[in-house]
């Protein structure tokens, strides 16, 4: 395993080099052998004194510093010009086995020069969350950044109360967000933005190396990942919660698992994340919240794509209104797939649009509903699927419209349930059962995280393991919270 340092050989204002500071008694959770395998890592070391200094507090083999990013961002709309890696940081990147580098990045891990008063620590509660979601979104196809390791520090941090503290080893193709680009315009910065665009380009996007307009080139890739990224959650009922621009890959990836959670129950407007008292980023929103947060790295690309402010701000916005073409195109194709159709017609959106309306209306449980489509195909008892509404007779009117829509394709039903039940999950990462998993393991008992882990590495297939059950009502959540 060898670790280089990309990011660190970037001028000396992208980033602080940092101590190291053991913890009293860290141990390892979990640990994502077959990751660790595909960056090269071996296993066995990872659980060595030397591998459980690296993944809980950044101790590097060739003792280099880690260091923590430096980035700015709008949270719920308002503009920090310095956070920066608060309770994290970037250890340094690896080379995988397929030849892509990779950053291994740490949070939880202590405090920073962007700690602003903080502990720097995390609760052993959203390292867990974000072990399992991360994972989970992994299996789903779902661009994202994994969890290598979870483990628990042996020192207790102060939140509402005294809880035990984690940290989380994750890797991602980059850490480098929309805030990074704020964080040296807001500073007048144009220098450090051109080094910027060359790094991520060079690093995510090297097939744009050679354009003649470096900078829209890139932002027009990453509006694109984008669009196709916030489909993707869309069509898996899945709430980020915070999409603060500090929070938004460069890459394409989620990332900042804090207060995210997966819909229950169909509502475009549902908000879990505590501090969202406006549901600025509800489920419905984060199209639209997308795109604002394009509009800021927009703004902050502009001296690089014109020296005439005019002529960039057009070709800026040219490119964001990209968005949302790519965005209906993705999304509009992943609901055709999720209701079985295979080719198109206008009349879909209609039908789309009658379930979607019917499911706000009696709330009818998202993951549910489609998985229950799945087995009407291929046994046709709607029995299932009717019992999760409270108005059945309309619901059969659009059964009966739906299943008339695919009689006018020759497919046969196994190929069609088939296909079907390949993008509709039987199981997502419900928001009850995480909270149940970090209950017990607050109280020491990791079983059930590790049980609801395996289950979410192959959410489509069928299974009895009462993962796919939505909440009772005393079961049901609220609230979620980034544990800063």
């Amino acid at each position: 395993m060898q670790l280089l340092r990309q990011y660190a050989a970037l001028p000396e204002r992208f980033s602080t080099p940092l101590q190291n500071r053991p913890f009293r008694a860290p141990a390892i959770i979990a640990l994502n052998e077959p990751l660790a395998t595909e960056l090269g890592m071996s296993p066995e070391w990872l659980k060595s004194p030397a591998g459980l200094s690296l993944l809980s507090h950044g101790l590097r083999p060739d003792s280099f510093p880690p260091l923590a990013m430096a980035y700015a961002g709008h949270q719920f709309g308002h503009f920090v010009p310095s956070l920066g890696d608060g309770r994290a940081m970037l250890v340094g990147e690896i080379v995988d086995t397929h030849g892509k580098l990779r950053d291994l990045h740490l949070k939880g891990s202590g405090p920073t020069p962007f700690s602003r008063r903080g502990d720097g620590r995390a609760a052993l509660g959203p390292v867990l969350r974000e072990y399992v979601v991360s994972e989970a979104m992994v299996a789903l196809g779902i661009p994202t950044t994994r969890a290598l390791a979870a483990l628990t520090t042996g020192e207790d941090v102060l939140r509402e109360t005294l809880m035990p503290g984690g940290v989380i080893a994750r890797v991602a193709s980059s850490h480098v967000r929309v805030g990074t680009f704020q964080y040296f315009a807001a500073r007048g910065d144009q220098e450090a933005l051109r080094v910027l665009v060359d790094h991520v380009i060079e690093r995510l996007y090297p097939e744009l190396a050679d354009s003649p307009n470096r900078a829209l080139a890139l932002l027009e890739a990453v509006v694109e990942r984008q669009a196709r990224l916030v489909a993707q959650w869309m069509l898996v009922g899945f709430i980020h919660g915070v999409m603060n621009t500090d929070n938004m890959s460069i890459a394409g990836e989620t990332i900042d698992f804090g207060p995210c959670a997966f819909l229950d129950a169909y509502d475009p407007g549902k908000v879990f994340s505590f501090i969202d008292q406006n549901g600025r980023y509800a489920y419905g929103q984060q199209p639209d919240m997308a795109l604002w947060n394009l509009g800021r790295l927009a703004e902050t690309l502009l001296p690089c794509i014109d020296k005439d402010t005019d002529c960039a701000v057009k070709m800026a916005t040219e490119a964001l209104t990209g968005f949302d073409d790519i965005f209906g195109e993705a999304y509009l194709a992943g609901w055709r797939q999720k209701l079985g159709l295979a080719t198109e017609q206008k009349a879909e959106t209609t039908l789309i649009s009658r379930l979607l309306t019917l499911m706000h209306r009696d709330e009818a449980d998202f993951t549910l509903t489609f998985r229950q489509l799945c087995s009407i195909v291929q046994t046709g008892d709607t029995s299932g699927l009717l019992a999760l509404f409270k108005d059945q007779t309309t619901v059969a009117v659009w059964l009966q419209d739906w299943q008339n829509r695919l009689k006018a394709e020759n497919i046969s039903a196994e190929d069609r349930a088939q296909a079907m039940r390949a993008v509709n999950p039987r199981i997502i990462p419900r928001n009850h059962q995480i909270e149940a998993v970090i209950t017990a393991a607050v109280g020491g008992n990791y079983e059930p995280f590790h049980r609801l882990t395996e289950a979410l590495s192959h959410p489509f297939d069928d299974g009895d393991d009462g993962f796919d059950q939505p909440p009772a009502q005393h079961e049901r959540v609220q609230n979620t919270f980034c544990g800063t």
